[in-house]
């Protein structure tokens, strides 16, 4: 069985008028499956076939772990961690509790009483590594949803989990936000949370991501903030030993960056500091997280002597 099939989402994504959409990366998603990941491709395949046919008796998508329940005899530990690192989560697979870096539960529990229903919506994820998030928004009753993720490990682990979940109206692509075709209009629901700071120019991403929602439709926006009494924080080289991070707003300027785009109805919903309980290595992530990125006698501060991490949600309509 190969481990990536999109034929069933892009029927899905046809039976519902996104043939646009579908037509401009049919092509694409062939050229990136089979050329430049490819041999990443080969590799998790092998991996993927490893892992045994279990017959799935539940599939729990609404809940803080997602659960995929069923008879499993075998150790599937071993095989699980040959994924590390698992970052979004958490999950337990057939009693395999698999504790990641980030407790993306409660960021789902932040974000989601100040969403629009999702129920029958169609939902763009970007960014989403092994999909909890997009998961999450099945569960909440999301008609389909498709997620983007450049780093194939991440893309690997999603369809590791779609093994036995099985469920045909949630995908996750290999792309970046900008390998999808722009001015599309047609998503109810887009996701973009953890991706703003790490652009290089953050107003073509609220532009980009503009260009997927239909007239009306929602952005939900999760980035880092600054609240020091600056407009934005550009770090001299790394910001939590991150070299990719690059504007760091306040609210006051991410608010007028959303409504620059063209943007309405933009609130801020959320604004919490990371903790050192909902970011953390584990079993199933032994590299360095937040614990390392901070200021061991101040842990107010960043390694690089910037305000430790602090987010904000916010949420717009187009």
């Amino acid at each position: 069985m190969t481990m990536i099939d999109y034929t069933e989402i892009l029927k899905v994504m046809r039976a519902n008028k996104f043939d646009v959409f579908v037509d401009q990366i049919e092509n694409e998603l062939e050229a990136k499956l089979y050329k430049e990941y490819f041999d990443e491709f080969l590799d998790w395949q092998i991996i993927y076939g490893e892992f045994p046919d279990i017959s799935t008796t539940s599939v729990i998508l609404d809940n803080a772990n997602i659960e995929i329940e069923g008879e499993c005899r075998f150790d599937l530990k071993p095989l699980l961690k040959k994924y590390k690192p698992w970052r979004k989560g958490p999950f337990n697979i057939f009693g395999n509790f698999i504790e990641t870096e980030w407790r993306s539960d409660w960021k789902w529990e932040r974000v989601f009483p100040h969403i629009a229903n999702l129920k029958n919506r169609t939902v763009l994820d970007i960014g989403c590594g092994s999909g909890y998030h997009s998961l999450r928004a099945k569960g909440a009753g999301a008609k389909f949803v498709i997620g983007v993720e450049p780093y194939f490990r991440y893309v690997a682990q999603f369809y590791l989990l779609q093994k036995y979940i099985k469920n045909p109206y949630v995908a996750v692509l290999p792309f970046k936000c900008e390998d999808l075709p722009t001015n599309i209009k047609c998503f109810d629901t887009v996701f973009s949370m953890g991706i703003l700071y790490h652009r290089t120019a953050p107003i073509d991403h609220l532009l980009q991501v503009k260009s997927f929602l239909r007239k009306g439709g929602e952005l939900i926006l999760e980035t880092l903030i600054i609240d020091d009494g600056r407009d934005f924080l550009m770090p001299t080289d790394r910001y939590a030993k991150m070299p990719n991070v690059w504007f760091i707003p306040s609210i006051k300027m991410l608010k007028f960056w959303l409504k620059r785009s063209g943007f309405y109805n933009i609130r801020c919903v959320d604004i919490n500091s990371t903790s050192l309980l909902e970011q953390k290595s584990s079993e199933w992530m032994r590299l360095e997280s937040l614990k390392d990125f901070l200021n061991p006698h101040d842990l107010t501060q960043t390694v690089e002597g910037y305000p430790a991490p602090k987010r904000a949600v916010i949420v717009a309509n187009k």
